[in-house]
């Protein structure tokens, strides 16, 4: 059974808000990851993305393109992240999306995915480019084994897209704050409201809402409408910036306590 489901549950009761976190799998090595997503969840992290590194992440911004690009480098494929996975694993129940671009996915095969992506522990998938209008036939097959799959909407998304993702999203619903692609912001997007409202009409399933938070007033601002908040290019910079020093695990758990604290003080 997936773990993001009941991990959704527990922040209802609670009346809190949730925290995804996002990293780059294999930057800065992949022997580093599983200690730095532990790092993560000790802060207050309550789901994990984990990232498979990839060649033309066109959705992302220059922190996870370089972040990918310092990945691959270092000798991360998609079986080494489900080898991460596996290593995490050994310490936490902390709920796993694996996040990805079509391609590696394809390449590895879908079906032999889903399998050994459970057997690794992972709980979710999210695939950033592709269409919820084509995905129904892979979301049968990857949901049948076991993994909730994620899809993103945005400001732009009409009324049928916003309804085909709440359709096919089994885990949570991915709601992108604004158009363009990721990047930390020092302000929040206007969009956010009437997105989630929007949503809110099409779904009854937990609302995560990303793309430019990376303070705790955004975390407080968005928990205050959404189930969760994402937050990854801020962290992955930290990562770039840090990823040499044997502090690393420390900030990264202090930077997240900072993001997670006002979703819990700020319970809707």
């Amino acid at each position: 059974m997936s773990r993001i489901g009941p991990a959704f549950e527990r922040l209802k009761a609670k009346r809190e808000s949730g925290l995804v976190a996002y990293l780059t799998a294999g930057d800065p090595s992949p022997a580093r990851t599983a200690s730095l997503v532990w790092a993560l969840e000790r802060g207050g992290a309550d789901i994990i993305e984990l990232g498979v590194p990839f060649s033309d992440p066109i959705a992302d911004g220059p922190v996870i393109q370089k972040a990918s690009d310092r990945a691959i480098a270092a000798g991360t494929t998609l079986p080494r992240v489900l080898e991460i996975a596996r290593e995490i694993r050994t310490k936490s129940e902390v709920p796993i999306v694996l996040f990805s671009y079509l391609n590696p996915l394809l390449r590895y095969g879908f079906d032999r995915l889903a399998k050994d992506a459970v057997a690794a522990g992972i709980d979710g998938v999210l695939m950033t480019d592709l269409s919820v209008e084509e995905a129904q036939e892979w979301v049968g097959r990857v949901n049948a084994a076991g993994l909730d799959t994620i899809f993103l909407a945005a400001p732009t998304s009409t009324p049928r897209r916003l309804e085909l993702v709440s359709k096919f999203s089994t885990g949570f619903v991915y709601l992108v704050s604004r158009t363009g692609v990721t990047g930390a912001s020092d302000t929040l997007s206007a969009a956010i409201g009437p997105l989630v409202e929007g949503m809110r009409k099409a779904t009854t399933k937990p609302l995560a809402v990303g793309f430019g938070i990376s303070k705790p007033e955004h975390s407080a601002a968005v928990g205050g409408v959404a189930d969760a908040v994402v937050v990854g290019s801020a962290i992955v910079r930290m990562i770039e910036e840090h990823g040499g020093s044997p502090d690393l695990e420390a900030r990264l758990e202090e930077f997240t306590r900072g993001l997670k604290t006002p979703l819990r003080a700020g319970a809707k």
